[in-house]
């Protein structure tokens, strides 16, 4: 008996040590990139890897844009999109959580996440888009390693140029370039609108994509940008 439960209580500590080492990984990094870019994703690494399996030849569209240069209509539009309190929070919409609950709820499966950008940047840079309850706790973990480490302003340049906007596509400034041959940086009101639009499916349309959800979701943002804060 005292065999197995010394056992068990070296298999627990070497758990507990690798456990911590991990979140110290975490740590260093989110702090490097206080100043430092992202050279890629956890998730852009996954796409990357699945489309070499179909087209060995294939290549991301991704080019990294400082905060000041990519257009306030983008940036207003994603916040009016993804986040409308992202300046308020902390990390979590405890209110956004619990309506997304009970939207699942009711469908019975899951078609709202309620996630916050930060959470959203947490899972893109470190984790898989597997759904099991330790997911989302490590995503947790990152999430306010994230608010602590970094100012909303780095958080949101982060994520404008990690996201998915397209086959292949990541960045505002690539997204910008595939969908309407212009830089960020000039990006108008409607067109950030449905930049916006397409982020919960973005490989789901190419250039020119004209859908009747995209067209609704896309002047359901725009009536909204103008009360969205950036940072």
């Amino acid at each position: 008996m005292k065999v197995l439960w010394r056992s068990f209580c070296y298999t627990l500590l070497l758990a507990l040590i690798a456990l911590a080492f991990v979140q110290f990984w975490f740590f260093i990094h989110i702090w490097y990139w206080v100043d430092h870019n992202p050279e890629s994703t956890a998730f852009i690494d996954a796409r990357r890897e699945r489309m070499h399996e179909k087209n060995p030849k294939s290549v991301l569209r991704q080019q990294w844009m400082p905060y000041r240069a990519i257009s306030i209509n983008l940036k207003r539009a994603i916040i009016a999109a993804e986040d409308a309190k992202f300046l308020d929070h902390e990390g979590f919409d405890w209110e956004g959580i619990q309506k997304a609950y009970e939207k699942n709820l009711k469908k019975g499966r899951i078609v709202s996440g309620g996630s916050t950008i930060s959470q959203q940047l947490a899972k893109n840079l470190f984790l898989s888009g597997e759904r099991t309850w330790w997911r989302k706790a490590q995503e947790a973990v990152i999430t306010v390693m994230l608010e602590t480490i970094m100012t909303k302003r780095r958080i949101l340049e982060i994520y404008l140029n990690v996201i998915e906007w397209g086959d292949g596509v990541f960045g505002a400034e690539a997204a910008a370039r595939y969908h309407f041959g212009m830089s960020a940086a000039n990006i108008g009101p409607e067109q950030a609108a449905q930049l916006a639009a397409m982020v919960p499916n973005p490989r789901r349309y190419g250039p020119g994509a004209e859908t009747r959800y995209l067209h609704k979701r896309t002047e359901i943002i725009l009536a909204r940008m103008n009360a969205a804060t950036v940072p």
